[in-house]
């Protein structure tokens, strides 16, 4: 029986991940390209021999999304396997239109085919959306293990940019971690909250072997916390899943792939921002976590926000800076570094959109609704570089800065910055200590 001939539609994480566990050491298919969306500079490589197995000795080529009709005659492609997050269901069933236009077939691989069985417990963290607040979600759940004295280590969902064979399995420990395996601003935003609060994160390609590592980590392993990334579900089979929803999006955790699968299989649902977010809002999204998942706990909860210097704010012409893939496949038009610079009495937003160069020119072209904010864009050193150039030639007074990391250690910014932090802070009962409790008794870890 010929072999089946595969296509997998991906943004360089989930992707490779589907690859591994499902497609790389299966005679039945044939994988013959990925093609890449969603983040700059990644078609136009190769999934590599050694990370492809024994049915691929060449790898396998990453082409543009924009190609896929094209390559799907050309490489006489019978499955196309859809494989990347944070997407509305318009855009889902337009892309599956024109898959089935071809005479292809449009697959959607699930949990079951995908999660990996850890020898540890395992907590997952996910989100409907980018941006919702899963990480500082994260950051609490692994403080309150800590705090019962357990080993936890972090794997976050996959960022793999650069060298995808050195990528294969990255532990991070302390900061200096971050030179070494060469991280891009968005890796450092993920992983260096992490390592300093005392934790290991791991991450990479091929989380079969991560996984397996951080079980033996050399200082440690009783839990295994996974860090999921946009709103796709667990690359891990979890003990426990927790799904953060945000009610400035409201009615989002039911119209984009996979948040609301996400959502449903949820134990615990954290409603964040609600010190921020309208009563109505509120309630739109209780009402469709009841309607979708009414088994899960729902706890309530803020961001609150921490601001080195709000003195330097009051009446000046501000830029904000916020996280860069909140604002871009995340769609957010309000961040943390927006809330601050309000609440700290700033005259002026400034638009950076008529001063941005290269690649950040290109981003606002590619996402024209970000309006007045600056992603922290830094997918390689070019974008790097021009973030700082954009920064430098933006008119005003102050950078507010409220990414997760201390931007100014990688862009040299020469006006005056502040520093917004934020956590998760439970509002009343229930909350992630319960959780962590009851999690903590079932699976005998005391």
């Amino acid at each position: 029986m010929a072999k089946k001939n595969v296509l997998i539609i991906g943004a360089a994480g989930r992707d490779f991940h589907n690859f591994n566990t499902y497609y790389r050491d299966n005679a039945d298919y044939n994988v013959v390209a990925f093609t890449a969306a969603q983040i700059p500079d990644i078609d136009g490589r190769k999934y590599p021999a050694e990370l492809a197995g024994s049915l691929y000795p060449a790898g396998i080529p990453i082409y543009a999304q924009d190609d896929l009709e094209k390559l799907i005659k050309e490489l006489a492609v019978e499955d196309c396997v859809f494989s990347y997050s944070d997407v509305p269901y318009q855009v889902v069933m337009n892309l599956s239109a024109l898959v089935n236009a071809t005479g292809a077939n449009f697959v959607l691989l699930g949990p079951e085919r995908t999660m990996i069985k850890s020898t540890k417990p395992v907590i997952a963290v996910g989100a409907v959306r980018t941006g919702c607040g899963k990480s500082q979600t994260s950051r609490r759940i692994i403080e309150l293990l800590m705090e019962q004295g357990l080993k936890v280590v972090a794997i976050r969902h996959p960022m793999p940019y650069g060298d995808l064979v050195a990528q294969k399995v990255q532990r991070f420990a302390t900061v200096e971690d971050l030179a070494k395996h060469k991280c891009t601003i968005e890796e450092m935003e993920e992983y260096e909250p992490h390592v300093v609060r005392g934790n290991v994160i791991y991450a990479g390609v091929d989380y079969e072997a991560i996984v397996r590592a951080a079980e033996n980590d050399p200082d440690g392993c009783d839990v295994i916390l996974w860090d999921g990334g946009n709103n796709d579900f667990p690359f891990y089979k979890p003990d426990l899943m927790v799904t953060v929803v945000d009610p400035h999006r409201p009615g989002h955790e039911l119209s984009y792939y996979p948040g609301e699968a996400t959502l449903r299989i949820a134990d615990y649902v954290v409603i964040n921002k609600m010190d921020s977010a309208d009563a109505d809002a509120i309630q739109i999204v209780r009402d469709n976590i009841a309607k979708v998942n009414p088994n899960a706990v729902v706890v309530d909860a803020a961001s609150p926000l921490t601001i080195d210097k709000p003195e330097l704010v009051r009446g000046k012409k501000v830029l904000v800076v916020e996280d860069g893939p909140t604002l871009t496949h995340g769609e957010m038009k309000i961040g943390a570094g927006t809330v601050a610079a309000r609440k700290c009495g700033a005259a002026e937003l400034v638009d950076p959109r008529g001063f941005a160069v290269g690649k950040l020119a290109e981003t606002f072209r590619i996402y024209p609704n970000i309006g007045t904010l600056l992603p922290a864009m830094g997918y390689g050193d070019e974008q790097i570089k021009d973030l700082e150039t954009t920064i430098d030639k933006t008119p005003c007074d102050v950078v507010v800065i409220a990414t997760p990391i201390d931007l100014s250690r990688i862009v040299k910014i020469n006006k005056p910055t502040v520093k917004v932090g934020y956590d998760l802070q439970e509002i009343g009962q229930p909350d992630l200590a319960q959780a962590v409790n009851d999690f903590i008794q079932k699976k005998n870890l005391k």
